[in-house]
């Protein structure tokens, strides 16, 4: 007798298949997974100093140096240094980092899309509403970590 996967099991599985696929998805864009991470998650936060980049992607301070060492050299990230640590950099993309960083969104999307093609309209709008569910349960775990909420405004934590 099989036992059905645990939630945990089926979150992993999926995580972990999907970040692989995306991967694969996003190799035509010239920069590697790393790199792509770096651009997205500066996409998303703006201007973060180096040291905080590299812990928002758990990368270890020479990985994310040699990283945004090649990025600037591409003209993708711009690196400036930090007023407030004079050890350290403040890091944004370039007009250059945001073109190719909504090439890679783009490449990814059409990605999600091609999979959800597989599903009919109601499972389409049954995955979506799980994934806005797990997306909201994620951040208010990160939230209750950080000593924050992270509901939206007019949201309620469940």
């Amino acid at each position: 007798m099989t036992r059905d996967p645990c939630c945990g099991d089926l979150l992993r599985e999926v995580a972990r298949l999907y970040v692989r696929a995306q991967r694969a998805a996003a190799d035509c864009c010239g920069t590697t997974a790393t790199q792509c991470q770096m651009l997205v998650e500066l996409d998303r936060a703006g201007a973060i100093p180096m040291n905080d980049l590299g812990a928002r992607l758990a990368l270890e301070k020479s990985w994310v140096s040699r990283a945004v060492d090649t990025l600037v050299k591409e003209g993708l990230v711009g690196k400036t240094p930090n007023p407030q640590d004079a050890r350290s950099w403040i890091l944004a993309l370039t007009p250059a980092g945001r073109r190719r960083c909504r090439a890679l969104n783009a490449q990814l999307d059409g990605h999600a899309e091609r999979l959800m093609e597989g599903f009919g309209p109601a499972d389409q709008d049954t995955i979506r509403r799980g994934l806005a569910l797990i997306l909201r349960a994620l951040r208010d775990d990160a939230g209750r970590q950080d000593g924050r909420s992270t509901a939206e405004p007019g949201e309620q934590a469940r």
